[in-house]
């Protein structure tokens, strides 16, 4: 998993309030295991008509917003059902912050385990970056997690919170897998031990 230190992109706006994780990645893409691939089918219905061509009015279908890194979105985001291939759907469009007042707690949890970071912020606080976020791709948002701070292409600061744990792993680039690879000094030597203390085991 690759580290999240410190990011400036551009912020797509999608103020709809309840975007579940059909939206994010439709029920027939959940056939594969990999995690690559999935960035094409991201928002499929509402990215794509019925006759296979792009929507023009779909905010990442906009040339602004086409290299979107971070989505600034209404609340809710990411309810349904607990589809891990929702944030892999994201980040393999791209995205590697999603801003909004609430999180459904699968979606909010998988996206740690994914590289991607969620951020809650105030009612007040999501309009600003809203606003900020409809500038377009000539301004560019920051997320600081060293700092726990968003700021806007006006220089604007605004802090969040972080569970310092995640944070760390955000900061490292450790998934589940990588938690259990820095002990596996300790995990040879318990072995060790056990297998001269219980050789019939």
């Amino acid at each position: 998993m690759e580290k999240f230190e410190k990011l400036t992109g551009i912020a797509a706006p999608m103020p709809l309030v309840n975007i579940d994780t059909d939206m994010i990645i439709p029920k027939q893409f959940l056939k594969t295991i990999k995690r690559s691939g999935l960035g094409v089918h991201a928002f499929d219905e509402m990215r794509y008509l019925d006759d296979g061509s792009e929507n023009p009015d779909f905010v990442l279908n906009k040339p602004q917003y086409r290299d979107a890194q971070v989505i600034v979105a209404g609340d809710n985001f990411g309810c349904g059902s607990s589809r891990e291939h929702a944030p892999w759907a994201l980040a393999d469009f791209g995205i590697k912050a999603v801003i909004s007042t609430s999180f459904a707690d699968i979606f909010y949890n998988n996206c740690f385990k994914n590289g991607m970071l969620p951020i809650v912020m105030p009612q007040e606080v999501v309009d600003v970056l809203m606003k900020d976020a409809e500038k377009g791709s000539n301004a560019r948002m920051t997320v600081d997690l060293e700092r726990q701070v968003v700021t806007t292409s006006d220089g604007e600061e605004f802090a969040f919170e972080i569970d310092p744990f995640r944070k760390h792993c955000l900061l490292e680039g450790l998934d589940d897998v990588g938690l259990t690879m820095e002990k596996v000094g300790a995990i040879d030597s318990f072995e060790a031990e056990a297998a001269q203390s219980r050789p019939w085991v």
